[in-house]
């Protein structure tokens, strides 16, 4: 069964797979648009069509409570689900998932966020979907996940280490002195419930033409969250195959299936010539999009370390420690005097104890440079470097 793209009804082939030997099911069923959905490639030389009409409420929930207890019946007592859909059946798939798995298996409804710009609609513009993350039981299987601070988060709340008070409520924590605890490696903050991961675009190398296609990023990162190399991928709606080509690139088993030849077809020749988009939203987060200071990007670029916004002696803090120490780094900006920038650091490290700091020197400068700090280290940048040799 596994590294196989099934051709049937996912309600007779999940009868054929073992109980309890499938480490993560994703699932794109069809969204109860009321709508046959069709488009094609990019030449025109395919369609691909399916039907998504249905009786009515009940009907879909049938549909859907079936085969939903038999995903059940093949998950692993370490197993997630997750299933798809949007405003037209979240209210369905939501009672029909607390009905399999039992509403205290319900972990998360992630908002998958997007841009798509239209103007044939009245109202307002639907940019997100959603998808419902349960968990067979309680130790399901998860790899946590950091993403970078946000804008709007100043350097004391990202150092200082918290404790919950007898309230339950989060506080600092203090040392016996009464002074707030530090902590220098810190690797973000853990993963959201909302992800702005871009909608394939019409132009996309990895767009196959399949409609509702969905990107391989959406499902690299499910099935980062959930499973571990060599664990089995499910997929029990495959369609363009996304789900068995995000397992394959993971390194993880997979289990396609549609009833579709077309998809299946598709699903396979995907298998065998993946092609991935990159996404620098996702790659460089939201706020890259907007203006910020390239300067100090420039200077920053391959180096593993968390922004540091609304402080102005610093301009990133490494990720990890060196020599037991948090490394603060702030680039000399244009026009500014390198002992202006040196003072600020000087500022900063005085006032943290167990901190050291990189100055990253941008230009050649006729000043007396007095560094009397044993914690601050004054290097010259790659392209100063360059341009002087």
């Amino acid at each position: 069964m596994e590294n196989r793209i099934h051709l049937g009804d996912c309600i007779d082939v999940l009868h054929e797979i073992q109980e309890n030997s499938v480490d993560l099911v994703y699932l794109d069923p069809p969204f109860f648009t009321g709508k046959r959905q069709a488009s094609s490639n990019k030449d025109g030389s395919k369609k691909y069509t399916y039907e998504d009409r249905w009786h009515s409420n009940s009907d879909y929930y049938d549909f859907i409570e079936k085969r939903l207890t038999l995903c059940r019946k093949v998950m692993k007592d370490t197993a997630s689900i997750f299933f798809h859909c949007d405003r037209n059946a979240v209210h369905i798939a939501r009672y029909a998932l607390d009905k399999v798995f039992g509403p205290e298996a319900f972990q998360s409804e992630i908002i998958w966020s997007y841009k798509r710009w239209s103007n044939a609609k009245k109202g307002l513009l639907q940019q997100h979907q959603n998808i419902l993350f349960y968990s067979k039981t309680n130790s399901f299987k998860w790899n946590k996940t950091f993403v970078d601070y946000s804008a709007t988060t100043n350097i004391d709340q990202i150092l200082q280490r918290r404790k919950r008070d007898d309230r339950g409520k989060s506080a600092y924590l203090r040392d016996k002195e009464g002074n707030v605890v530090l902590e220098a490696t810190k690797e973000g903050v853990p993963l959201g419930d909302v992800w702005d991961i871009p909608y394939l675009n019409p132009k996309a190398k990895e767009r196959t033409g399949y409609p509702t296609q969905k990107p391989i990023l959406l499902l690299e990162r499910i099935i980062a969250l959930t499973t571990d190399e060599g664990d089995i991928v499910l997929d029990p709606f495959c369609g363009s195959g996304t789900t068995p080509v995000a397992a394959n690139m993971l390194n993880r088993k997979y289990i396609g299936i549609d009833k579709s030849i077309d998809a299946v077809h598709l699903t396979n020749d995907r298998l065998l010539s993946p092609i991935k988009s990159e996404s620098n939203l996702l790659k460089k987060g939201v706020e890259s999009f907007l203006k910020k200071d390239q300067w100090i990007e420039m200077h920053l670029t391959g180096l593993e370390c968390n922004p540091v916004h609304r402080n102005s002696g610093a301009d990133a803090l490494l990720k990890e420690k060196v020599n037991g120490n948090g490394v603060f780094i702030k680039v000399q900006k244009q026009e500014e005097k390198l002992n202006d920038a040196l003072n600020k650091l000087v500022k900063l490290i005085n006032s943290r104890e167990g901190f050291k700091g990189i100055l990253i020197q941008t230009s050649n400068t006729d000043e007396f440079i007095n560094n009397e700090s044993k914690s601050i280290k004054i290097i010259k940048s790659i392209s100063m470097q360059i341009r002087e040799f």
